[in-house]
């Protein structure tokens, strides 16, 4: 029977695990923090469900545009309706722990061993946990990554926070400034200010998440702005201070920003320092990223590795891919190699933006040739009935064949919605065929075909 001990229990390590033992290894998880490691208990499961309640407050604060009025509180409050921190951020953090015990329990079903405790490895086929020592045939390392902390910025846990913190606040961020609009960033900016904090963005770039759609990323920017809320465009972070009751922002150019508490969201490093990796034949790419091929392989024979470990794309979807991948190959199972081109990638702001395929740059740089189609979501029925005005849908197709690139979606739960996209750029169907799929009306996702018929109709390659 073949061993496979795999480091780390995120979505990279767990969905390795789980497929390893259904094919008949025997499998044992090293993971010192609980099964689904950072992505459960303290990133993306706890961030979403903290967005999840700020979408529902918006929406009460949107009511009124569809004819519900709320009584009883001043002028301009949604009848007294706050954000009740304490509240929200136990249910987050216990929903996060009842995530975890989920997967423990999947884990223990499917015979996994788990053990809780560091893990390093000692050579390609040994592994150390805690006190233990295991051997093993194959190794998957799936250690995840860590907030980045910026110099002259260092996280104190009560004013200057990373994510992770956060949850542990009694009470809502007065003003809250966010250091980082990349998509972390943008996600909890959104958040707290539809909670009820007044936010300042601070951007580096000329808009927010500038590695992002153009189109999307304006969109959000507008909304965010009309929300009151203060985007720094240009505006490079230097350092962050406490005061006696907040903390101040001084960026390059000298000015400054004072707010109750900061947040930074200045990218991610790997858990790859002092695990043995380089001693064991692992090679590290510059910034500590364990390099990997196609089908998961580092440099040593017998290793893997998955999920943002690697920088291959830090999607929780891209690591579990990578660890199933890495099982299938090992085991010697029928494998396709990992795709980028074909990943879905959503953005959980409000509204939510969600990618496939190509991107608009791509094809505006003449890299690759494409028709280009995008329907604003106030022209459909369902996004009127619901008072939706600011969102499109975007598909970009080959001239000639009519095959789907990719697509964006910009909308309330976008992440639900570019499914179909997704599934046609996978299996490579034409605009002709999403056309000609039925979508019910009224729906949002009727602007998805109504964008494909349009696609269908002679146009040149720039688009319309």
């Amino acid at each position: 029977m073949t061993r496979i001990v795999i480091i780390g229990g995120g979505p990279g390590g767990y969905e390795a695990a789980l497929v390893a033992a259904q094919l008949g290894a025997r499998v044992t998880v090293v993971e010192q923090d609980g099964p689904g490691g950072a992505c459960v208990l303290t990133d993306c499961v706890p961030s979403k469900t903290l967005i999840a309640t700020s979408v529902r407050k918006q929406a009460l604060l949107d009511a009124s545009m569809l004819g519900v009025h709320y009584t009883g509180g001043p002028d301009g409050d949604v009848g007294g309706v706050i954000a009740d921190m304490p509240l929200v951020n136990r249910r987050v953090k216990e929903l996060a722990r009842a995530q975890s015990a989920d997967i423990a329990a999947r884990l223990a079903a499917e015979g996994v061993e788990v053990v809780t405790a560091p893990g390093r490895l000692v050579d390609p086929q040994v592994v150390r946990a805690g006190d233990r020592t295991i051997r093993a045939d194959v190794v998957i390392v799936a250690t995840g990554a860590t907030p980045r902390i910026l110099p002259g910025a260092e996280p104190d846990g009560e004013r200057i926070l990373t994510w992770r913190q956060l949850y542990d606040l009694e009470e809502l961020p007065e003003h809250l400034i966010v250091v980082g609009s990349g998509v972390t960033g943008a996600e909890f900016a959104g958040a707290y200010r539809s909670l009820g904090s007044e936010v300042t963005l601070v951007s580096s770039r000329d808009r927010m998440m500038p590695n992002e759609d153009a189109d999307a990323a304006e969109v959000l920017e507008e909304v965010y702005r009309r929300r009151g809320m203060n985007v720094m465009g240009r505006s490079r972070a230097e350092s962050v201070k406490r005061t006696a009751d907040g903390v101040v922002v001084t960026l390059e150019d000298g000015r400054t920003a004072e707010g109750t508490h900061c947040l930074m969201t200045v990218g991610m490093i790997p858990n790859t320092a002092g695990i043995g990796l380089e001693e064991a034949g692992v090679t590290l790419a510059p910034g500590g990223f364990v390099q990997v091929d196609k089908v998961s392989r580092t440099s040593a024979p017998g290793v893997y590795a998955a999920g943002d470990c690697t920088g291959v794309l830090m999607l929780a979807s891209v690591a579990a891919m990578q660890g199933r991948i890495a099982v299938w190959h090992a085991l010697g199972e029928a494998v396709q190699p990992l795709r980028l081109a074909t990943v879905a990638s959503a953005i959980f702001t409000d509204p939510e933006i969600a990618a496939v395929g190509v991107a608009e740059k791509t094809v505006r740089a003449g890299e690759i040739e494409a028709n280009i189609v995008k329907l604003p979501l106030a022209t459909n029925a369902r996004a009127k009935m619901q008072g939706f005005n600011d969102g499109f849908v975007k598909l970009f197709c080959r001239p000639h064949t009519g095959i789907i690139l990719g697509g964006v979606v910009v909308a309330p739960r976008a992440s639900e919605l570019i499914l179909a996209v997704s599934v046609a750029v996978q299996q490579r169907l034409t605009v002709d065929q999403l056309a000609h799929t039925f979508a019910v009306y009224p729906s949002l996702s009727g602007s998805v075909t109504e964008a494909a018929r349009r696609l269908m109709q002679p146009m040149t390659p720039s688009g319309i």
